[in-house]
């Protein structure tokens, strides 16, 4: 086995001779608390920070600055290329020199792990060879120091106070204070979840996402640019000098009337700032199961699994299915005075008043495994975790829903059963899995057609045929047949869709399907069980939307 496999601990057995105990302490203290196993080896004094550069650097196959680089204050610090010196300083990558003979041009990296960096660093500069060298701490501080002095001009630092009073004065001038706040109101209208603020060479673009896609809204030219961005980090109590490190803030803000609590984020880009604004309401939220999206036996499927004591129940789709969504409109329903219910979330998005919530913190050791070993001692009937994302998570979680505990949890799957198959790939006990499942709900979010300017439309028959419209229609029996799509018009951004419903597949675990589960591995020799059942797939639960006119067949395409 190569180095670059070699885990970092082995390395500093084999060829650094640290002491294996030793190793094995550090490491019970890393599975415990986390982090990274060469700073608690250098905080316990086991190591120097020289043998953790050397480790790393043959862990992964990477040249040390040092072997390369023998005078520091004779780099060259250049080409650049068209990337800002700001953007190489934030993303922690310095390009040292060129060697126009080789083709070969290199970079100081900290970091062997920073995949963004090198993966960007490369794009522009592909007609080099892009040789990346690894410095430790003091070196890499070194050369940023020098890189700095060349590049960053007093009046370009992101520290230099003028600079920050001149564009403190910018961000309160009217016209700025009046665009952002036209520019929340408008998204508070559009109904958008997020805000993006994209810097361009020359340009910031505004863009909306409306119903889960983003939209183009505007452009301000660069001069405006920074006025608006300090304006938003001022409302945010973010620092409006720091231009180089990502920053997260949070802006309360009243809105025709409505509370929104807007989470900012900054990330430096390689033309400037780009801010994400993600808008949640805080009042006037209606969490109940019947406005979900849920058709025919669907409300009771999802009724008969959350009436039981005890038992694992698993809501699944990718990021921004609405997963969490459901789970609180389940709690909503479930919250009552004779009962404990506690949640583990990252992020909390909305409080619910009467439920206990906590928010999971990984840089103090506060994650999701840490704190479902300690609220069990709190005794509470139902445990919602936002996400189930590891073998100990999962059992802890198993374990909980086998004692007495009604246990909610996300997990990131493309389908039901699906969820069986991903618990087990974790290293979970296929009999514990078995016997804790009580079902799994997966879902997706469609887009509706907006009811202002709604028309019906002729679909062609290959559409048709594809989504096996009759014949979903035949199993299920809906009512009507009303294809339509949105024209777009004032009141849907002109996208022709306004809102979103969910669509879902429900899987109850039965006696007969877990044991079929058992039996069989593959989805086409459970559909007999399945349809036996009744089971309706998210493709048929969006085919019968699209059939009662709630959506479009462009939807069903995009997201099953």
């Amino acid at each position: 086995m190569s180095n670059r496999f070699k885990l970092f601990g082995e390395i500093l057995a084999a060829d650094f001779g640290v002491d294996r105990e030793e190793l094995d302490k550090a490491l019970r203290f890393q599975q415990e608390y986390k982090g990274k196993l060469g700073e608690i080896l250098l905080h316990s004094g086991l190591i120097s920070e020289a043998q953790v550069t050397a480790v790393l650097a043959r862990q992964f196959g990477m040249p040390r600055v040092n072997e390369v680089v023998k005078d520091f204050s004779e780099v060259v610090f250049e080409p650049l290329m068209e990337i800002q010196p700001a953007w190489y300083i934030a993303n922690e990558v310095i390009p040292l020199f060129a060697r126009e003979g080789e083709k070969k041009m290199y970079f100081a990296l900290r970091d062997p792990m920073n995949l963004y960096g090198v993966e960007v660093v490369g794009g522009f500069y592909a007609g080099y060879g892009a040789v990346f060298l690894l410095a430790d701490d003091r070196q890499y501080r070194e050369l940023t120091g020098l890189f700095g002095v060349k590049y960053l001009k007093p009046d370009d630092s992101a520290y230099n106070r003028n600079e920050v009073e001149k564009l403190k004065d910018l961000a309160a001038e009217a016209p700025i204070i009046k665009f952002v706040n036209s520019m929340i109101s408008r998204a508070a209208d559009y109904r958008s979840s997020d805000i993006h603020l994209e810097s361009h060479s020359d340009y910031l673009k505004i863009r909306y996402r409306i119903d889960g896609v983003l939209k183009d809204i505007d452009r301000v030219l660069s001069d405006t640019a920074a006025a608006v961005l300090s304006r938003i980090k001022i409302m945010a109590d973010m620092d409006i000098g720091e231009k180089r490190l990502p920053q997260d803030g949070r802006i309360q803000v009243k809105v025709a009337g409505r509370l929104f609590d807007i989470r900012v984020s900054t990330l430096p880009t390689i033309y400037g700032e780009n801010i994400v604004m993600r808008l949640l309401e805080k009042e006037n939220i209606d969490y109940k199961i019947e406005t979900l999206g849920l058709m025919g036996d669907d409300i009771k499927k999802i009724n008969r699994l959350i009436a039981h004591n005890f038992g694992l129940i698993l809501v699944t789709g990718p990021t921004g299915s609405g997963k969490s969504t459901t789970l609180y409109s389940v709690l909503n329903g479930l919250n009552r005075e004779e009962r404990k219910i506690i949640t583990v979330e990252d992020p909390v998005e909305y409080q619910i008043e009467g439920i206990s919530q906590i928010q999971v913190q990984e840089q103090i050791g506060l994650s999701f495994a840490n704190i479902l070993r300690n609220i069990l001692r709190q005794d509470p009937d139902i445990v919602m975790i936002g996400e189930i994302r590891d073998k100990e998570t999962a059992e802890i979680a198993i374990r909980a829903s086998l004692t007495g505990h009604l246990v909610l949890a996300t997990l990131h799957t493309n389908d039901a059963l699906s969820a069986v198959t991903r618990l087990i790939d974790m290293g979970v006990d296929d009999y514990l899995v078995n016997a804790s499942l009580l079902g799994v709900v997966a879902q997706r979010l469609v887009r509706k057609i907006c009811p202002f300017c709604a028309a019906p439309v002729a679909v062609p028959r290959t559409i048709k045929d594809e989504l096996e419209l009759e014949s979903i229609r035949a199993k299920h029996s809906p009512a009507t047949l009303s294809l339509q799509k949105g024209k777009g018009c004032e009141q849907c951004a002109g996208t022709g869709y306004k809102g979103r419903v969910g669509v879902f597949e429900i899987l109850e675990f039965s006696a007969d399907l877990k044991s079929a589960l058992l039996k069989y591995k593959e989805y086409d020799q459970l559909r007999p069980v399945l349809a036996a059942k009744g089971f309706k797939s998210l493709r048929e639960d969006a085919v019968l939307k699209w059939a009662g006119g709630v959506t479009t067949a462009e939807e069903i395409f995009r997201v099953t």
